[in-house]
């Protein structure tokens, strides 16, 4: 029989705001290569950019979604690549929340240039994070 778990909408706007404030003054680690299996793998390739969320890092989830606040762009990108992965970690910098896609477009974040630069400046202009209606989604 297939799996057929369906959240509720406070359900979905519970989890997001679990995630907006685990998030608050954390962490975007962008990576090129493969993303593990798990937020609980380390990492296997360079890192190559470091962001920080801002506190409150999301607002209030609504519909499922919360929208990331102003997030700080790393200044000096630590090395050359195309950035493919992104893990997020809480303000003490090791402990995960998730990892998602990074990419110029249907990625979970979304920036100008994959491509980049050892010392250049990497940003983003936002981010959306969507609880899932379904497992598997």
């Amino acid at each position: 029989m297939a799996l057929t778990t369906r959240f509720s909408m406070a359900i979905r706007n519970a989890r997001a705001d679990d995630v907006a404030t685990k998030c608050s003054g954390g962490y975007i680690r962008i990576y090129g290569g493969t993303q593990p299996g798990s937020p609980d793998t380390a990492p296997g390739t360079t890192l190559l950019a470091t962001l920080r969320f801002g506190t409150p890092a999301f607002g209030s989830a609504s519909n499922g979604q919360i929208t990331a606040n102003a997030i700080t762009p790393d200044t000096n990108a630590a090395a050359t690549g195309t950035a493919t992965w992104a893990r997020i970690l809480q303000s003490n910098g090791t402990t995960p929340v998730m990892d998602c896609s990074v990419g110029t477009t249907g990625t979970n974040i979304i920036l100008n240039s994959a491509d980049i630069k050892a010392g250049g400046q990497v940003g983003l202009d936002g981010w959306i994070h969507t609880e899932p209606l379904s497992e598997g989604t």
